[in-house]
């Protein structure tokens, strides 16, 4: 019987342990400008006009300004939340096949200033 407990609770933290790792990489969070994808850290999630699907094209500069959601070796498809393979060979997180980023230049949680930034920078929405 101690058996069968300590099988049973070890499954259960084993998908709780992975729901929660899955559920901190992105998130929907409120902004001024409405519903928006977030980080893990409630920072603002981007899309990127010049990326196609499942490609990413921002890189070198662009990536130090544009930070990509990176995902984890661990981390695994969900739904609507796809991972590319970058060609650096990074791992990043995608929302309906498009590339997410971060804005170097939002300093907290609820930030939005990379919204509209070019003309082709915008909020990730849910």
């Amino acid at each position: 019987m101690t058996l069968k407990l300590s099988a049973a609770l070890a499954a259960a933290t084993l998908i709780l342990g992975t729901a929660a790792f899955a559920a901190t990489a992105i998130q929907t969070g409120s902004s001024a400008k409405g519903k928006i994808l977030t980080d893990g850290a409630g920072m603002s999630l981007y899309t990127f006009d010049k990326d196609t699907p499942a490609v990413s094209n921002c890189y070198d500069d662009c990536a130090a300004k544009w930070p990509p959601l990176l995902a984890s070796k661990r981390a695994k498809p969900q739904g609507a939340f796809g991972i590319i393979l970058r060609t650096d060979g990074e791992r990043q997180w995608t929302h309906k096949g498009m590339p997410l980023y971060t804005w170097f230049k939002d300093a907290a949680a609820g930030d939005i200033t990379g919204d509209g930034v070019k003309g082709v920078w915008h909020l990730a929405r849910p």
